[in-house]
C-alpha cells in the first residue's frame, strides 16, 4: 500500500480506480463543503473514510501537504517500458521527454499537462531525476495514474530506439533559430526538455533530430519546465486537431 495525500489525487484516484483504494482518512476537524463532497463520493463507491486527527494525517502523509485527506491505495500497475506503450497506440505517438528535472513539483506539473494534452508517455532517465516521489504524485493531481512515467538507465539509447520507430525528436533549446510555431509538429513526435536554467545536457541536444525555442517577448529569460512542456506539448497537439 502507499499514501496518496491531498484533494487532487485522492479524489482522481477515487473516481478513476476506485477499487484500488482501501481506506480514506480525513481531518476530523473539516466540516467543509470539499471534505463533504469527498465524503459523499466515497460512500457512493463502497470506500471507507475514516476520521481522524491532523496529526496521525502529518504522520501518513510522509512530509507532503495533505490538506486534511490521505487515502491508502494500492499501487497502479502502469507500463514500465516504452514500447509496451506504443504498441497498444492508435494514433502517432505523442511523447515528452525529460532531462534532468530533479524538482518533484516541476515533476508533477509536467504530469499533468502532458495528461492535458495527451501525451501517451513521459521519458526521464534514471540518473538525474527526481522520480515519482509523494510530492509529484501530489502535484501531478491523479496524472500519475494516467500517464505512464518511464524510467530509462541510457536516455541517448532510448533516444535512439524512438528514432528508429519513425518518432521525431524536437529538443526546446533557448538559442535554437527555429521557433516551436515554425516546426513540423503533425506526425510522431517526442518533444524533449531539460530542466529551468541548465537546460538540455549536450548529448541529449545531439540527439534530437530539431532544436526549436520559444519566443519569449518580455523581460523574462525562460519558462518553467511544466510551462514550457504545456506550451510544446499542446502545439503539438493543436496541429493534429486544427482542419
Amino acid at each position: 500500500m502507499k499514501s496518496l495525500a491531498g484533494f487532487h489525487a485522492v479524489t482522481s484516484r477515487l473516481r478513476q480506480r476506485p477499487g484500488t483504494i482501501r481506506e480514506i482518512y480525513v481531518d476530523a476537524e473539516r466540516r467543509d463543503a470539499r471534505a463533504k463532497d469527498l465524503r459523499e463520493l466515497a460512500k457512493r463507491l463502497s470506500v471507507r473514510v475514516i476520521a481522524v486527527d491532523a496529526k496521525r494525517l502529518d504522520g501518513m502523509a510522509g512530509g507532503v501537504r495533505h490538506q486534511g485527506v490521505v487515502a491508502m491505495a494500492e499501487p497502479v500497475d502502469m507500463p514500465k517500458f516504452i514500447e509496451d506503450v506504443l504498441e497498444e497506440l492508435e494514433e502517432p505517438p505523442l511523447l515528452l521527454v525529460l532531462d534532468g528535472v530533479q524538482d518533484p513539483h516541476n515533476l508533477g506539473a509536467c504530469l499533468r499537462v502532458a495528461d492535458g494534452a495527451g501525451a501517451h508517455a513521459v521519458i526521464a532517465p534514471k540518473d538525474r531525476s527526481v522520480g515519482l516521489t509523494a510530492a509529484a504524485i501530489k502535484v501531478a493531481s491523479g496524472a500519475a495514474e494516467s500517464v505512464p512515467y518511464i524510467v530509462v538507465t541510457n536516455l541517448a539509447r532510448t533516444m535512439r530506439e524512438l528514432k528508429e520507430r519513425g518518432i521525431w525528436l524536437i529538443g526546446a533549446d533557448d538559442e535554437a533559430p527555429t521557433s516551436i510555431y515554425q516546426a513540423e509538429l503533425e506526425g510522431a513526435v517526442a518533444m524533449v526538455l531539460g530542466a529551468e536554467g541548465e537546460g538540455l545536457r549536450r548529448l541529449t541536444k545531439d540527439s534530437c533530430d530539431l532544436l526549436v525555442a520559444i519566443p519569449m517577448l518580455g523581460a523574462v529569460e525562460s519558462l518553467n519546465v511544466s510551462v514550457a512542456s504545456g506550451i510544446c506539448l499542446y502545439e503539438a497537439r493543436r496541429r493534429r486537431l486544427a482542419p
